[in-house]
């Protein structure tokens, strides 16, 4: 900007000119910073999370129950595939320490816990979108070794001395419910171990270093034919509902809410259940 001329009897007539000029200049100046100023709102609208067109962007992180890794894995896929430019970024464990890293301050979007008591952890420190819903439910199978070597045949086999017997810890989702599943049939069993998720504890007999475990169905089912399946009917006192939630602070709102719609949808269920799961 230039100062006005020294004061000379012509100084009048020039600071008019002077005067009009820099108006005209602040005119098309303000003209052109407008104008920028919508494109470059339109630009950042394209490359921001989600924009004004609502397609989602950038990358969402999940936080979820270690007995969704294949099923979420495929769905993380899927989603990316989808919608070009997000990547998924997934947290697998037991849901007591994903629910406490959550609250703890750790940055995710999305929450999909094993159990409705781990997920009130989160919604009781008040870490939650909204009410969380239940999108699958899973049910308890007694894994051993290939071929059954042992004969076991019900979750009272598990109770011989002789067997080594793998369970969660009770302070994760598959835990809980095996203590609910022996509870109901008035049985007590030592573990050799309790581990901190369903993977660990199934791991323990696709390793063999343990002859079975109580795991859930989904997991024996993604091992193959590494482990045998064996039903008991007191699972199905044991079933386990999995809620999942948006989080409050989740820093891709956008895309965190077009991937939990995707595991709530036909397409997501059909995954989820061809994995084992029961609908909710």
């Amino acid at each position: 900007m230039t100062r006005s001329a020294r004061r000379t009897g012509g100084y009048r007539p020039t600071l008019r000119i002077a005067g009009a000029a820099a108006a005209a200049a602040l005119l098309a100046l303000t003209a052109c910073s407008d104008s920028g100023s919508d494109s470059e709102s339109d630009s950042g609208s394209d490359s921001g999370k989600g924009g004004t067109s609502g397609e989602p962007s950038g990358e969402v992180t999940v936080f979820a129950a270690a007995s969704l890794t294949e099923s979420f894995e495929k769905l993380g896929a899927q989603f990316e595939k989808d919608h070009p430019g997000t990547k998924v970024t997934f947290s697998f464990g037991g849901s007591d320490a994903l629910a406490a890293s959550i609250t703890g301050g750790a940055p995710a979007d999305v929450f999909a816990s094993a159990s409705p008591t781990t997920m009130e952890i989160v919604t009781d420190a008040g870490a939650a979108a909204g009410t969380p819903e239940t999108f699958v439910r899973n049910q308890l199978e007694i894994a051993t070794l290939p071929g059954n070597p042992d004969g076991v045949a019900s979750l009272k086999d598990l109770t011989d001395s002789g067997l080594k017997v793998v369970l969660c810890d009770e302070t994760v989702p598959c835990g809980s419910a095996a203590q609910k599943a022996l509870e109901a049939g008035a049985l007590k069993l030592t573990p050799v171990s309790y581990e901190e998720d369903v993977k660990s504890a199934l791991n323990k007999v696709v390793l063999k270093e343990a002859d079975a475990a109580v795991v859930y169905k989904t997991d024996v089912r993604a091992v193959g034919d590494k482990v045998e399946g064996v039903d008991f009917p007191e699972s199905a006192d044991a079933i386990n509902d999995y809620p999942i939630t948006l989080l409050k602070e989740a820093p891709n709102a956008a895309a965190a809410e077009a991937f939990v719609e995707l595991v709530q949808s036909a397409e997501g269920q059909k995954v989820l259940t061809e994995a084992g799961f029961l609908k909710p």
